[in-house]
């Protein structure tokens, strides 16, 4: 059992290896020929393979489970070109029996994974993030027309909300806007400052203009009267510190997609959100997707077995792979669904990320099933057409 096993994985990860190398030069290739129109003096093309460099370790982790996919049922289905499943077989090794190998075999490619997703991965999206604010000046994840806006509470019970135009490579901050409300509903200020970099749960901020509100202010508008004092007092400070929630780490995960963070940055983030009463829905769904990875690529291997089983007299192997290539695209396509439905209509998280994994996982074992008892089932039905007549 044990050599059938390795003679199986062995088989497996080279098959897995040469289609997950191929799919990665393929969208490469795709990516960097559609990037090629930025290329100019400010962006030269190295700036662009470094991009893409970054890039490969999410690339892989978005396509390793259609990869596993595909390079298992090549792997099975030349062994059952060859009749060495015929052999595996007779050696009592059932269908069943074949999937639990397939499990077995699926705890390295686990372990990868994990490995892909907690470390590899969010270090890599972090880089590509700092690269592209130092090669081109801007990311996508997050960001409004006028920035980044966070909310949070302040230390005497009212509410701050900070916007903040442009971040930089080095972690610091580029054309700050802080608005800061008394009871969550009444402007006291406004401040602007032209940088501002995070230091030890403070937000220490340069060139400060602030604006401050009288409190007389909002009862003279009411009441359209003109007070003897200024409603707004104007200060211009070198240097202001103020206390704030936010750092580095969390304004970063805001840039970063919640698939592509790690799950203790998720953590944080999420404890962040829940404490300054911001939706993290999406975040949370990303962690139990997180956690469905690796059972994902279980799934992939069980559905692989029963495509491989099928018998085909012509072109086994490429009718095998295009049907694999299908399912892959297809249950690719419903986690994304599911995602998207999950967070329209409130699905519970656990729900949102498994559902399409347990269908799936679902569908393979009933064929697996069916396949290994089609005789016993057709001769159950030949029965009972026959029930109470003659055959002959």
């Amino acid at each position: 059992m044990r050599t059938a096993r390795r003679y199986l994985a062995r088989e497996i990860f080279r098959s897995t290896s040469v289609v997950v190398i191929a799919l990665l030069g393929l969208f490469t290739f795709f990516t960097v020929v559609d990037e090629l129109d930025t290329v100019g003096e400010k962006f030269p093309l190295t700036a662009l393979f470094y991009l893409q460099m970054l890039a490969m370790p999410t690339r892989l982790y978005d396509l390793l489970p259609i990869g596993l996919l595909i390079g298992a049922i090549l792997a099975l289905a030349g062994l059952a070109q060859r009749n060495e499943l015929v052999i595996f077989r007779v050696s009592g090794i059932s269908g069943m029996g074949l999937i639990r190998m397939l499990w077995t075999i699926a705890i390295p490619l686990i372990a990868g994974a994990l490995l892909l997703s907690e470390v590899l991965t969010p270090y890599a999206e972090t880089k590509s993030s700092e690269a592209n604010l130092l090669l081109r000046g801007r990311v996508e994840g997050g960001m409004l027309a006028t920035g980044y806006w966070f909310k949070e509470p302040t230390s005497t019970g009212g509410m701050r909300v900070i916007n903040i135009g442009k971040l930089q490579s080095s972690g610091n901050v580029v054309n700050l806007r802080i608005f800061e409300y008394s009871d969550g509903v009444t402007l006291v200020s406004m401040s602007q400052a032209d940088a501002g970099r995070f230091v030890d749960g403070k937000l220490v901020m340069k060139n400060v203009t602030e604006n401050k509100i009288s409190p007389a202010a909002k009862n003279a508008l009411a009441d359209a009267k003109i007070d003897d004092e200024p409603l707004m007092a104007v200060q211009r400070f070198p240097e202001r510190t103020v206390e704030t929630t936010l750092t580095a780490e969390r304004l970063v995960a805001r840039i970063l997609t919640p698939e592509r963070m790690s799950l203790l940055a998720l953590h944080d983030y999420i404890d962040y959100l829940h404490k300054n009463q911001l939706q993290s829905d999406r975040q949370v769904v990303a962690v139990w997707r997180k956690l469905a990875y690796p059972f994902t690529l279980i799934v992939m291997l069980t559905i692989a077995a029963p495509i491989s089983f099928m018998q085909t007299r012509r072109g086994g192997v490429g009718a095998k792979v295009f049907i694999g290539i299908l399912m892959g695209t297809g249950f690719f396509m419903i986690n994304q669904l599911a995602l998207n439905v999950g967070l329209l209509y409130k699905w519970p998280p656990v729900v949102t990320a498994l559902m399409p994994n347990i269908l799936a996982m679902l569908i393979a074992l009933g064929c697996v099933w069916l396949m290994e008892n089609r005789n016993a089932l057709a001769a159950s039905n030949k029965n009972f057409l026959f029930w109470g007549k003659s055959p002959i």
